[in-house]
């Protein structure tokens, strides 16, 4: 087998690549540019897996970054545990052909207890005094050592909230990306893996914090660009095949729709008063929504609602599409973590989780970066409240300088969703905007966009007939 190192450049698309990209545009010219027709829902947790085990969610059972836990009554994202995943994955079924293959894997999601045989993920401890320490998992656990002993600790803070893709005391704004690079590197000297999947996140913060068309990206596709190309240089000389891809592409917004208030308004969404703040009571409410970027799932504990909330979704400005029973089937979501009803936002819109009609009653959590207890995503956390004065800024740099943990700082988060002006979830109407494989040699294919579930076929063929 051909020993194969895939770079996740995270939000790279085509229409991004351009003078300020020549080491990609160079790899491109030498190879071959796929689009990928994005997995639905286009984000994270859900692309990887369609990549790495050839199905859709419906087989896997990753719906999202997050869903409703029916049995606990509870919503839960960014869990990290593989057996969530409930089909086999790539490295699994190649380790089955022959024994000696090894797969390392730097920061994809479910990669704790991850059969893979080198895993790296972030990972707080969480003292009973409150606060958020910030660290990585790793298996073998010497992994987690080695690396902090070679590298340094993890720039947790930016790797997601306010600090993320930005400069600060904690150093350039690419900071996380060149450290996950660096991990890679020591892994490929160390251990040799045959395959290697690296997920490299810089572009993903600004593009989702300022969007595609922002004046400023030039400065983040610079960064991206060396650096891909630093380890494009590195993994060569080794003899390791390189491939590049991304999970999706991130398009222009301006409109953020709130189904919860909508639901609330209607008298179906229940809220408890705890401490004169507002929580969403997900078991008591008859319909809610879980919020994921341009898609949300709708639980519906009252299915007698069904039609109702079907009608009244179907007429909002902003929601391009509502599948039901009959319609999921074929977008590849009919599993039962899944919502009973799937709403897709329309161009330049994206769904929030925000359930509260008073920004003084908002719970505690929302002013602060957790993204645990908030029961759907929140791209806000990417932004410092505007309102903090010059000095209690500088004071938070400090602290996140010093590993205090986002817990400890509240009231840092604005509540302003007009603030964000990238998403993805949905599929682009412009191809340009759609992931990419890019490998130096041909994937075969009819030169259409590839099925996100078919870059797992890709993958096993570059790699096994290397």
């Amino acid at each position: 087998m051909k020993r194969t190192v895939v770079l996740n450049v995270v939000g790279l698309c085509e229409s991004l690549l351009g003078p300020a990209t020549p080491r990609l545009e160079a790899f491109r010219r030498a190879g071959t540019l796929t689009r990928i027709r994005p997995a639905f829902p286009a984000v994270t947790c859900t692309a990887q897996v369609n990549y790495t085990t050839g199905v859709t969610p419906a087989r896997h059972g990753i719906v999202g970054n997050g869903w409703y836990n029916r049995e606990l009554a509870e919503v839960q994202f960014w869990k990290q545990a593989h057996p969530l995943v409930q089909a086999p994955q790539l490295w699994e079924e190649l380790r089955a052909c022959e024994p000696d293959f090894t797969c390392a894997r730097l920061f994809w999601w479910y990669n704790m207890y991850s059969s893979a045989d080198y895993a790296v993920t972030p990972r707080p401890s969480y003292p009973a005094d409150g606060r958020k320490v910030f660290d990585i998992y790793a298996q073998p656990y010497s992994l987690r050592t080695d690396l902090k002993r070679e590298l340094g600790e993890f720039p947790f803070p930016a790797f997601w909230g306010p600090a993320a893709g930005v400069d600060s005391p904690q150093g350039r704004s690419d900071a996380v990306t060149r450290w996950i690079a660096a991990a890679a590197r020591w892994v490929e000297s160390r251990y040799h893996p045959t395959l290697h999947l690296v997920y490299l996140p810089h572009l993903d913060y600004n593009l989702q914090r300022h969007g595609p068309l922002s004046a400023g990206l030039g400065e983040d596709l610079r960064h991206i660009d060396a650096l891909v190309g630093e380890l494009i240089d590195f993994f060569e000389r080794q003899s390791v095949q390189v491939v590049l891809l991304s999970e999706y592409g991130i398009v222009p917004v301006d409109t953020p729709l709130h189904p919860n208030r909508w639901f609330r308004d209607q008298g179906w969404l229940t809220v408890k008063e705890e401490l004169g703040r507002e929580l969403l009571d997900c078991g008591a409410s008859r319909v809610f929504a879980v919020a994921d970027h341009q898609v949300a799932h709708i639980y519906l504990n009252d299915r007698s609602l069904a039609r109702a909330v079907r009608e009244r979704l179907e007429r909002q400005p902003g929601v391009a599409q509502v599948l039901g029973p009959e319609e999921k089937p074929e977008a590849g979501l009919d599993h039962p973590r899944a919502g009973d009803l799937i709403a897709v936002a329309g161009p330049r819109a994206w769904f929030t989780y925000y359930y509260w009609f008073d920004d003084r009653l908002a719970p505690d959590f929302a002013r602060t970066v957790d993204i645990h207890r908030k029961p759907g995503y929140d791209p806000v956390e990417l932004f410092l409240d505007p309102r903090l004065p010059w000095i209690r800024g500088r004071i938070l740099w400090r602290l996140l300088q010093k590993r205090l943990g986002f817990r400890m700082l509240m009231d840092v988060i604005p509540l302003d969703a007009t603030l964000v002006n990238g998403s993805h979830g949905a599929c682009p109407p412009d191809p340009r905007d759609y992931p990419l494989l890019l490998t130096r040699r041909a994937v075969g294919g009819s030169g259409d966009p590839l099925a996100s579930t078919a870059v797992y076929a890709a993958l096993r063929r570059l790699i096994t007939e290397g």
